[in-house]
């Protein structure tokens, strides 16, 4: 199985807000996606990026205090 992207999930929707909010003004490749349900039930948005951008996508979030529940790598059939 080939890694396509990974994505970063959130403790709920206003950090996924946040998040998109600022990740526009920096730049980093990222969409927000529906977060697809072999990762989680949580909230329903993720962050899907480019997985060379891991460490500075956990860095960014730390440093604009945007909580993320973790980060995970999307494989070509669409499962983690």
């Amino acid at each position: 199985m080939a890694i396509r992207e990974c994505a970063i999930t959130f403790p709920n929707i206003t950090h996924a807000m946040k998040f998109e909010k600022k990740m526009k003004e920096s730049h980093i490749d990222f969409k927000i996606i529906p977060v697809p349900r072999s990762i989680s039930s949580s909230c329903g948005l993720c962050g899907k990026f480019d997985c060379e951008s891991k460490d500075e996508i956990e860095k960014f979030c730390i440093e604009n205090h945007i909580k993320f529940d973790g980060v995970y790598k999307i494989y070509d059939n669409n499962k983690k």
